[in-house]
């Protein structure tokens, strides 16, 4: 005798299609760019027509619909699948470049690229937290807290110009 599992119609639904919705914060990012990005993107969309696109928001069984400008697009104008991206696109320049596929090489590594970046350059949890939509600055430095560069050279510079002479240098024997 064999058994049968009953799946409501919507999880069906939802295994076969891509499931849209909000970032995870559920907030909305604002970033600042600059000029020269901004200009790229604007002739990307002279060149490049938008794709509207009109789709289920979060829960592809609801009658609730967002429709949005698609800027990048698949060759066929439709909308860009992550998995065929990094398969056909990610990782083959991956290769190419002479790098090994793996997690650490992903296209998630990115966004770590564009944290490490910031934090090196002197960029403040709090906005860095922003930037990557995350509402508590706590769980930012908890993730990236590693890429932080020390700070032990930098915190003895900034006593020693609060307490020093303008111009004086300090004795290192005294530290």
């Amino acid at each position: 005798m064999s058994a049968y599992l009953r799946v409501p119609q919507e999880t069906l639904y939802r295994w076969r299609k891509v499931k849209y919705g909000p970032p995870a914060a559920r907030v909305g990012r604002h970033l600042r760019y600059e000029p020269e990005a901004v200009q790229v993107l604007r002739q990307h969309i002279k060149d490049c027509d938008p794709v509207t696109l009109t789709l289920p928001w979060e829960n592809p069984a609801d009658d609730e619909r967002v429709t949005v400008p698609l800027l990048f697009t698949t060759t066929r104008r439709g909308a860009i699948n992550r998995r065929t991206f990094d398969n056909k696109s990610w990782r083959p320049a991956v290769v190419a470049a002479g790098i090994t596929p793996t997690r650490a090489t992903g296209m998630h590594a990115l966004r770590h690229f564009y944290a490490s970046s910031l934090l090196d350059a002197g960029e403040s949890i709090k906005a860095l937290a922003s930037s990557l939509g995350h509402t508590d600055p706590g769980f930012t430095l908890r993730v990236y807290t590693h890429l932080m560069p020390a700070s032990e050279e930098r915190t003895r510079r900034a006593i020693d110009d609060l307490f020093g002479l303008p111009g004086e240098e300090a004795d290192p024997a005294t530290h």
